[in-house]
């Protein structure tokens, strides 16, 4: 059922970005994949993010991730559980140890399709992340994963002087401070 509701939301999904028009039917048409939702399905899979941004829009939770030393958004992959929301709530806790994370977005906050760079025996591989828009208290303790180097609070004005130019986060910034996407 939540495949369903997956493809249902992704099928209703509206942006103005030309780089997530350009790959939305992909997304719609990997729903149909019995292991869409399975790491092992090497050519690519579902993941799920979540944009943690604080009550008053002025900062972002970011990761520095271990395995790909790059500053992200909190994620991960679905790991077979087909509600995506899900999976990006409990990355999210996991990878903060944050308590008050509640979503608040209407659904589907951006899609993103990336590619992951070959690691051992892992070949490079597609990830079809699906994002939600998540709130939480900036004066909450952080507590470090053992998936990230480090962990911060990022002002808007900064986030690409810590990113670099990131296409996908960028846009995720651009979005929080559209008036159509804040809450």
């Amino acid at each position: 059922m939540d495949r369903v509701i997956l493809r249902q939301s992704l099928e209703n999904y509206r942006t103005p970005f030309d780089e997530e028009k350009a790959f939305a039917a992909e997304f719609i048409e990997l729903t149909y994949d019995d292991d869409a939702f399975l790491r092992s399905r090497e050519q690519g899979h579902f993941t799920a993010s979540a944009w943690v941004v604080d009550k008053f829009r002025t900062h972002t939770l970011l990761t520095l991730h271990r395995k790909l030393n790059r500053w992200l958004q909190l994620g991960g992959h679905a790991d077979g559980v087909e509600n995506l929301l899900e999976v990006a709530m409990t990355e999210a806790r996991e990878e903060s140890g944050l308590t008050s994370l509640r979503f608040v977005g209407n659904g589907i906050f951006d899609i993103d399709k990336h590619i992951i760079p070959q690691r051992g025996d892992v070949p490079e591989h597609f990830h079809y992340d699906v994002r939600y828009l998540i709130e939480a208290e900036l004066n909450e303790p952080l507590t470090l994963s053992s998936e990230s180097i480090d962990l911060a609070w990022v002002p808007f004005d900064t986030v690409e002087d810590v990113v670099g130019y990131s296409p996908s986060i960028l846009r995720m910034l651009e979005k929080t401070s559209r008036s159509e996407y804040v809450i």
